[in-house]
């Protein structure tokens, strides 16, 4: 049985929301409980598919976990069942998520030994796991390939300079977690520093961990003997709080985004402002008016603008999909870079049937010529490739003309909690549908 979303568009969004916490952190603070026999609790966790499987598979291993409620666990990692990570189960979990990644720094760092499954997750091109097993190797790890994961062991981490081939938050993470409890002094250069990877520093060092330069792409670490436990808050998801500041534009409607965690968007704000979406910050809150139309802003020069994603500080890659179904409704155009993987912008043919002026120039970049509510995209039945085009196309399907049927509704729950129920609040036509 497969579920699709049935969406008929037209109908202005209004109301408030609060964004649910983020994902990308949560798999990172949740494999960070391994470190420690301590119990650690986590509030604001997620109910999505990813976060859900993680502590599935965390609970498979061994992990005590007592569920609160929706939204906050303890952990605690007191043993783990190593044969577990050969089973064909947890070959079958992993398969599905990407951050089972992550779980490599933790267990090398406390029990010395280690499996990496080959990355699940969205297919949108190659995904590397280089930085993860050469930054884990300069560490002290040994790793072998064997049938469908890397074996990894070391007789103990030691610190050292490692230099990043390039910043990847999983691999930035999975290194901080593997060093804190290396024997020496670690330094990670050219470190990812998105949020995410400040708020999982900063979990750890409420451990007992030494970290210094939080928040920089130089990290030093002082391995310790062992962690305790603590309690720690996740982030709003910036990625969800873009996908709703596309929603109100792109439906011309009014939506207030309650508990937004302002100063850990970056450039998030700007990036809408370009397109000329008015984004006002009240206090912790950021409030979408109602627009007609909304102008994308020309550089200074009078050229065309590009947006482009890199890493933090930069543009998150997450939301590039959300820019492009949002400018097609703009006035004026745009080029869309997507520098970081080669096939996410493989869903604009879903749009150029809904009737999106788009250009597809290559793998990488799209023209997107504006509308400006010349006429309405049509509805149209399409199937969500990954979880941000996913949102993507169903942000398209709100603005429709008609209805339109979104297959493969999966891939959008694996980031968006109740995704269905949380638009209705605000007045979307959306009906979740077993076929």
């Amino acid at each position: 049985m497969s579920t699709i979303l049935e969406v008929t568009g037209g109908t202005a969004l209004h109301g408030t929301i609060v964004p649910q916490g983020a994902k990308n952190e949560a798999l990172q603070v949740i494999a960070a409980t391994l470190l420690t026999e301590e119990p650690v609790t986590i509030y604001n966790i997620p109910d999505i598919a990813d976060v859900n499987l993680m502590i599935e598979i965390l609970h498979d291993l061994g992990v005590d976990i007592q569920r609160h409620d929706r939204h906050s666990c303890t952990f605690r990692a007191r043993a783990i069942d190593f044969d577990y990570l050969k089973t064909p189960d947890f070959r079958k979990k992993s398969s599905r998520l990407r951050g089972i990644v992550l779980l490599a720094g933790p267990l090398l760092a406390r029990w010395g030994r280690a499996i990496m499954p080959s990355p699940g997750g969205d297919k949108i091109g190659r995904r590397r796991l280089d930085v993860h097993l050469l930054g884990l190797q300069q560490l002290g790890a040994r790793f072998q390939y064997e049938e469908f994961y890397y074996l990894l062991e070391t007789s103990g981490l030691q610190g050292n300079y490692v230099l990043l081939d390039e910043p990847s938050v999983t691999g930035t993470a999975n290194l901080i977690m593997a060093a804190v409890c290396a024997r020496g002094h670690t330094t990670l250069y050219h470190a990812a520093c998105e949020p995410y990877v400040q708020q999982l520093c900063h979990m750890l060092v409420r451990m007992g961990a030494r970290i210094s330069g939080i928040g920089s792409n130089l990290l030093t670490i002082e391995g310790v003997d062992q962690l305790g436990g603590c309690t720690h808050h996740i982030l709003p998801d910036m990625i969800e709080i873009g996908s709703f500041i596309g929603m109100a534009a792109m439906t011309r409607g009014e939506i207030r985004i309650q508990q937004a965690g302002v100063k850990h968007l970056g450039q998030i704000p700007q990036k809408f402002r370009q397109l000329g979406i008015q984004v006002v910050i009240e206090g912790d809150d950021i409030v979408v008016p109602r627009q007609e139309h909304y102008q994308i802003q020309h550089f200074l020069d009078g050229s065309i603008p590009t947006i482009y994603d890199h890493p933090w500080p930069g543009f998150t890659p997450d939301l590039l999909s959300i820019m492009l179904v949002v400018a097609t409704q703009a006035r004026g155009s745009v080029l869309i870079h997507q520098k970081m993987f080669e096939s996410r912008l493989f869903f604009v043919d879903k749009l150029l049937d809904m009737g999106a002026r788009i250009i597809l120039c290559d793998p990488h970049r799209a023209v997107v010529i504006g509308l400006d509510w010349e006429y309405l995209l049509r509805g149209i039945t399409m199937s969500s490739p990954d979880i941000r085009a996913g949102v993507a196309l169903l942000i398209a399907a709100l603005s429709a003309e008609g209805t339109s049927i979104i297959q493969n509704v999966e891939q959008i729950d694996r980031g968006y909690e109740a995704i269905d129920e949380r638009l209705r609040v605000l007045g979307a036509r959306i009906r979740r549908i077993e076929a």
